[in-house]
């Protein structure tokens, strides 16, 4: 009886130790609103700048502005209408530029940014998104300043000691040289 008692209780533990885990719920569930509010405090920040630099736009009747593709606007100060080469996917560029808020004090300068030497597209550099894409507009020999809205430039991080959050930059940008790759 005894044994009988054990075998039934072992059978029981077996059966029971085989059965597959149960996925567990977890201990917090998110309704994604915080996604969403961040998404309409983005575009809120956007039209906010967006509205500040048409602004200085507007006032500015020194430049012919131009409104990019990529959220950005610019001017030509050394304009090359000779030439029609701009960079290409993989071809190294060396250019300067230099960055400063929208009312003209200096952030960083060509001097601190240095030379830069940039594969089109393919450089893992510390470059804003801004500059990378505007240089792509740019032709050998070219000056043009960019009015870049923040989440082109710094956005939220900023620059430590330099740069608040969230604060749309200009940069002037010297393209002194296109190198072409093989991949072109």
């Amino acid at each position: 009886m005894l044994h009988k008692l054990f075998y039934i209780l072992l059978f029981s533990a077996l059966i029971v130790s085989c059965k597959s885990p149960e996925a567990r719920s977890p201990v917090q569930s998110h309704s994604g609103t915080f996604i969403k509010e961040s998404a309409e405090r983005n575009k809120k920040i956007y039209e906010e700048e967006k509205k500040f630099i048409g602004e200085i736009i507007a006032k500015d009747s020194t430049h012919h502005y131009i409104s990019s593709e990529n959220g950005f606007w610019y001017f030509y100060n050394k304009r090359d209408t000779a030439t029609s080469e701009m960079p290409d996917l993989g071809d190294v560029v060396k250019f300067t530029y230099d960055i400063k808020d929208l009312n003209g004090s200096l952030i960083l300068s060509e001097k601190e940014n240095g030379l830069q030497h940039y594969k089109v597209d393919q450089s893992n550099q510390d470059l804003i998104s801004g500059v990378r894409e505007g240089i792509k507009l740019m032709k050998e020999g070219e000056t043009v300043t960019f009015l870049f809205p923040s989440y082109k430039a710094y956005g939220y991080y900023g620059i430590e000691e330099k740069l608040g959050s969230n604060i749309p930059v200009q940069s002037t940008v010297t393209l002194h040289s296109i190198e072409q790759t093989n991949e072109n």
